[in-house]
């Protein structure tokens, strides 16, 4: 079978190689190797234990989300969760999302375009909880590095503007629907009712949660879920002992927070390489820290977000039979 050529992979390569260079133009690799010898590497162990905890956190939330549509045990949804996060570290334009929407319907008999409504829900609600901290972060440090305020308004004017039209979807569905398919009227009948009947199980998952109690719980699950985030940045400088040296405040955590979750905007390889490490070595400069050192970190903080995925979530795959290929297939034509 031919193989054509993937575009976006090679434009995500492309971009984290820029941002590569960019990274590693100033540094002086001996100093890198010093800050890595340097380092208190027992932090590691809570900061591994604290991103697991965001992300049954992340679990926890999304099973509120769906409860409209179907209930699901927050452990089923973790499963589907660390296999989509690890898929997303192989495979472009967030295709980890799709297959933790097949996993779901796999699983559960739920409607995978339905699922996918409420992940789509998730980030939009991480967004608006990125805007509150990018705020809370331009109070107490008015020096957020410029990219990051740039990128945080176009993330949120985006998800704005997507927001809006969902919301217009949704209220008028059927006009909207027959628009819809005006617009596709060149396509084969087969194809237009099968994406049809996709986009209205998407809008079936775009609903409001079972219960009034549940907005303020999804609101501080959300909080706790960033706290988790900021809190492993905080770890990570005291096992390289950033706080004694540049008398780091604990704003810097909440900068760096900001800043590296702008990574994932800008285009990239999977994992964010490249883009995620420039923006926390950026951020750092802000605090006087050397960008030898700032770069170390950042490959360390990197690390500890991705690489403990990996097997755990190759584990996983294996415990339910399947393979990342045959998800990507999945994923890639969309047969949630």
């Amino acid at each position: 079978m031919k193989k054509t050529f993937d575009w976006k992979i090679w434009f995500g390569l492309a971009i984290s190689a820029v941002f590569l260079y960019l990274s590693f133009s100033k540094v002086d690799f001996p100093q890198m190797v010093e800050a890595f010898s340097k380092a208190n590497y027992w932090y590691l162990l809570p900061m591994v234990a604290v991103a697991f905890f965001s992300h049954f956190l992340r679990a926890w939330r999304w099973q509120f989300l769906l409860r409209p549509i179907g209930i699901v045990p927050t452990p089923r949804l973790l499963v589907a969760l660390l296999i989509g996060y690890m898929a997303n570290s192989f495979l472009p334009a967030h295709l980890g999302e799709f297959i933790r929407a097949y996993l779901v319907r796999r699983k559960e008999g739920i409607s995978g375009s339905a699922v996918f409504g409420t992940i789509v829900i998730e980030r939009i609600i991480d967004v608006f909880t990125l805007l509150l901290l990018m705020s809370l972060t331009l109070i107490v440090y008015p020096q957020l590095p410029q990219i990051a305020r740039q990128g945080g308004y176009l993330t949120v004017a985006g998800v704005v503007v997507l927001l809006a039209i969902l919301v217009v979807i949704k209220r008028y569905r059927s006009q909207s629907l027959r628009i819809f398919k005006s617009a596709i009227f060149f396509l084969p009948d087969a194809t237009r009712e099968k994406l049809l009947n996709i986009i209205s199980s998407f809008l079936d998952g775009i609903v409001p949660l079972r219960s009034g109690v549940h907005y303020p719980v999804v609101a501080l699950v959300s909080l706790l879920i960033w706290f988790c985030y900021g809190a492993i940045f905080q770890l990570a400088f005291y096992a390289f002992g950033f706080v004694g040296t540049y008398a780091l405040p604990w704003t810097a955590a909440l900068v760096l927070l900001v800043t590296t979750t702008i990574a994932v905007v800008v285009p990239s390889s999977p994992g964010y390489i490249g883009t995620y490490h420039f923006l926390c070595m950026l951020a750092l400069r802000q605090f006087q820290v050397p960008d030898s050192q700032g770069l170390t970190y950042a490959f360390v903080v990197h690390g500890i977000n991705f690489l403990p995925l990996i097997p755990v979530g190759l584990i996983l795959i294996s415990l339910q039979g399947l393979s990342l290929q045959h998800m990507r297939q999945k994923a890639v034509s969309q047969e949630i």
